[in-house]
């Protein structure tokens, strides 16, 4: 596949069925609905950080917002390119949402790996503790999104060195 081909590709992917598209957004949710679960049923078992399952629990709930609302009509722009104030209003929200979250993913960062190792014993009396599950499932989710977040840094300054390197785009 030439570049222009793969360019090409990218700005117009082909059309997924809709089961495939019902499966892949159900598994996607998975995730938000594990965090918001895990952080309720803890909430008041980690003394040694109190916000870390505020933490999660909010990322879930966001996540899941931000979930559901992409699969409103009002997400797709109209058939001629151009976006109707409703779009731009849900592309607005979006952003602002999406800039939250990335902020709140700095301050859990702070929380979560501040108290790296925690200490898991709630037997010993006066001495702070994190339920293990907790901890451990905050600071592999915070992990996960970094190195998502990496990933598509990376794949972003490939695709634009290949760009660059073709010429792809220039008339």
């Amino acid at each position: 596949m030439d570049p222009k081909q793969m360019l090409n590709y990218v700005k117009s992917p082909p059309k997924m069925s809709i089961t495939c598209l019902v499966i892949s957004k159900l598994l996607l949710l998975a995730l938000p609905i594990a965090q918001i679960s895990i952080g309720a049923v803890y909430l008041q078992d980690c003394p040694q950080q109190h916000y870390i399952p505020v933490y999660v629990l909010v990322c879930g709930v966001f996540s899941l917002l931000l979930a559901l609302l992409s699969c409103l009509p009002c997400a797709r722009e109209t058939e001629e390119g151009g976006q109707t104030v409703l779009s731009r209003t849900f592309n607005v929200w979006n952003s602002l949402v999406s800039t939250f979250m990335f902020c709140w993913l700095i301050c859990g960062s702070v929380w979560i790996y501040s108290i790296y190792p925690p200490n898991y014993n709630q037997t010993v009396a006066g001495d702070p503790y994190c339920n293990k599950t907790l901890y451990l499932f905050a600071f592999w989710t915070t992990t996960l999104a970094y190195i998502l977040i990496g990933l598509v840094v990376v794949l972003g300054c490939c695709v634009c060195i290949c760009a660059f390197i073709f010429g792809i785009g220039q008339h």
